[in-house]
């Protein structure tokens, strides 16, 4: 129990025999249960979370592999079933700190945000342990993230150090998550559509304790980038359409409208002056106009974007 409310930890788990053990160990004494799922691992990982002789531990094996989110998932909807309050991630790999569980978990105990999410970034210990491609990578997606999701203040979007609190799993359809690597980033941007607080906690990178990444940066960067893009528009319609009408779709549409044609038509001209062919200074300023006006109507609607969930903290 923390503040009187009832905490589970879950575990998504696909071989990792090795380190699964050592992650339970680790998980704090006031979290009640804790939720390994199996996804559908080659090794014995359940049979290692078993043997780890922790009353609390609850082993959920998935028949085939279904991805880090559908797990993670899988663990969420075991604890609202059991009424549990606080339901918290940790990777099987056990490379999040056990040590800052608390702090992840106490502010959505407490009721101050319904998502804590864990930030490595925040410190420069990050640039000092993270895998170049890795620390880039993340830095990339965080940004496209913030764009997408409209959570301006949070960084580190592929963190999945979290907690989140009962009541916002049972509303968000989780069944619509995306079920794989861009589970965290994809999440962010459901929990926007019901205006869920979030808050990013300071946390300490842990890396070189043995555990094997299948995340492969050049795969996985432009895929789920291109989830970002689809969330994006999802969200847009969904929440300022659908839900509550907000002026600032119309700022999106004209600036990317006036910005592709811009880009189309200075691309066109060059191709043009380039063959030999002459160039009016008329369509060179639309041109310039056209990219001019076509950013300035999509940095306005971010601002208004920002504005509107500044306080989602």
């Amino acid at each position: 129990m923390l503040e009187g409310k009832s905490v589970a930890v879950v575990v998504p788990a696909y071989d990792e025999e090795r380190l699964v053990g050592d992650t339970i160990h680790g998980i704090p004494d006031f979290v009640d249960r804790i939720y390994v799922v199996d996804d559908a691992s080659r090794d014995g990982t359940g049979s290692a979370a078993q043997s780890a002789g922790d009353g609390r531990v609850v082993v959920v094996r998935h028949e085939r592999n279904s991805g880090v989110g559908a797990a993670i998932v899988t663990g969420y909807r075991r604890a609202v079933a059991d009424g549990i309050d606080v339901a918290c991630v940790m990777a099987g790999d056990n490379q999040m700190d056990p040590a800052d569980l608390e702090r992840i978990a106490l502010p959505v105990a407490r009721g101050e945000v319904d998502y804590a999410k864990a930030n490595r970034l925040v410190s420069g210990e990050a640039w000092r342990v993270m895998p170049r491609a890795r620390y880039y990578g993340g830095a990339i997606l965080s940004l496209l993230t913030k764009i997408a999701s409209g959570y301006w203040h949070v960084a580190d979007s592929q963190s999945g150090y979290t907690a989140a609190s009962r009541g916002i799993l049972e509303q968000l359809d989780l069944e619509r998550v995306y079920p794989r690597y861009g589970f965290p980033n994809d999440m962010l941007v459901h929990l926007n559509v019901w205006n869920a607080r979030v808050r990013d906690i300071p946390s300490r990178p842990v890396y070189g304790v043995g555990e094997r990444s299948g995340l492969k940066i050049p795969r996985v960067v432009p895929r789920i980038s291109w989830l970002l893009v689809k969330g994006f528009f999802w969200r847009m319609k969904e929440k300022y359409v659908i839900r509550d009408f907000h002026p600032l779709v119309f700022f999106y549409a004209f600036g990317f409208m006036m910005t592709l044609i811009g880009l189309g038509l200075g691309i066109a001209e060059v191709v043009l002056r380039v063959m030999g062919n002459a160039v009016s200074v008329g369509t060179v300023v639309l041109v310039a106009l056209l990219l001019i006006f076509g950013s300035q109507f999509t940095l306005f609607a971010m601002w208004f974007d920002m504005e509107s969930n500044k306080d989602l903290r």
